[in-house]
C-alpha cells in the first residue's frame, strides 16, 4: 500500500488521482484516532454517528503540479445514503473520480470506491475499482464479527485478469479507506494538543498497512466555493523502508460536520491539491 511508487509521466497521473481519493478518505481517518473508544479492543467495532446523514454530497476540484505548472485535471465526489447490506439496513457511500477531457485525450482516470457500514457504524464491505490509462484492477474486503474477534476476506484483481484471496483475523478492529471516513467524522477535538501523534491500522484487497497521523493546529482555508473555513490541519504518514515518511496535509472543518476543505499532497514528481466547491446533504 505505499503510495509513493513511481511508474514514468502516465502513471504519475494515475496516480495522483488515486491519491487524491486516498486523501479525502485519510482526512476522517486522522480524526478517528483520538478517541479511545474507538481503538476497538475485543474488536466491539460499533460507534455512533453524529456527523452526517443520508443524503449528503460532497464535491471536489482536483489539481495537479507538472514542472510549477498548476492544472486542473478533473473532480471527484462522494456521496452517503442509507441503503441495506444482505437484508439488514446500512449506510452506503461511494467515492468516484472523473479526468476532464483535456487529461482524457491523452490518458483515462476512472476510480470508484464503495462501501457498506452497518447504521452503528461496522464496517461490512469495501470496493475499490480502478482504471487508470489501461489498468484496471479490483480491491474488496468483506468483514464479519464473532469470537470477539474481526474476520476480513481480501479480495485483489490484478491487471492481468487473476485474482488473489486472504482470510485474516485480528483481535482489534480493522478498516479500509472508506470505512473510516464514515466513522472518523464523529470525533471530538477539544482537546488536541499541536504535535500529536497516534498509530492505527488499514487494509485493502491484500495487506494491513501501519500509518501515523500528526495534529499540526488550526488555520483558516478558502474552498473552491469561496467560503472560507476554520480548519483543523493534520498530516498523514506511512511507514516506508521502516521509516514514517509524510504523504499529504489536509484541512479538516473544525466543526461538527468535520468535512475536508483541502488536501495538500506530496509526491516524488511534482504535487497535487484538492479543494471542495460544493457540499449539499449536510447533517449540521
Amino acid at each position: 500500500m505505499n503510495v509513493m511508487k513511481s511508474f514514468g509521466m502516465h502513471g504519475l497521473m494515475a496516480h495522483h488521482k488515486t491519491l487524491a481519493l486516498r486523501c479525502c478518505c485519510f482526512a476522517a481517518l486522522l480524526l478517528w484516532s483520538v478517541l479511545p473508544a474507538m481503538a476497538g479492543e475485543g474488536s466491539d467495532c460499533t460507534f455512533r454517528n453524529t456527523a452526517f446523514k443520508s443524503g449528503e454530497q460532497l464535491s471536489y476540484n482536483l489539481y495537479y503540479n507538472w514542472k510549477f505548472l498548476w492544472v486542473k485535471a478533473g473532480t471527484a465526489g462522494m456521496y452517503t445514503v442509507q441503503s441495506r447490506y444482505e437484508g439488514k439496513p446500512a449506510y452506503r457511500c461511494s467515492l468516484t473520480t472523473r479526468g476532464n477531457g483535456r487529461l482524457d485525450n491523452f490518458f483515462v482516470l476512472r476510480d470508484t470506491l464503495l462501501c457498506y457500514n452497518s447504521l452503528e457504524m461496522e464496517p461490512l464491505y469495501f470496493r475499490k475499482g480502478a482504471r487508470e490509462g489501461k489498468r484496471y484492477t479490483v480491491d474488496e474486503v468483506f468483514y464479519s464479527y464473532s469470537g470477539g474477534k474481526c474476520h476480513v476476506r481480501q479480495h485483489r484483481m490484478h491487471n492481468d485478469g487473476t485474482h488473489s484471496w486472504a482470510r485474516n483475523s485480528y483481535n482489534d478492529c480493522v478498516y479500509d479507506m472508506m470505512s473510516i471516513f464514515m466513522r472518523a467524522r464523529s470525533f471530538n477535538p477539544a482537546n488536541w494538543k499541536e504535535g500529536f501523534v497516534v498509530n492505527f491500522p488499514i487494509v485493502d484487497g491484500d495487506d494491513r498497512t501501519p500509518a501515523q497521523i500528526r495534529f499540526d493546529g488550526r488555520t483558516t482555508v478558502k474552498a473552491d466555493n469561496g467560503t472560507k473555513y476554520q480548519c483543523l490541519r493534520l498530516a498523514y504518514l506511512e511507514l516506508e523502508d521502516k521509516k514514517y515518511k509524510r504523504i499529504v496535509d489536509f484541512y479538516v472543518t473544525d466543526d461538527d460536520n468535520h468535512i475536508p476543505i483541502r488536501l495538500d499532497m506530496f509526491l516524488r514528481f511534482g504535487s497535487a491539491k484538492a479543494f471542495l466547491y460544493d457540499m449539499k446533504g449536510l447533517r449540521n
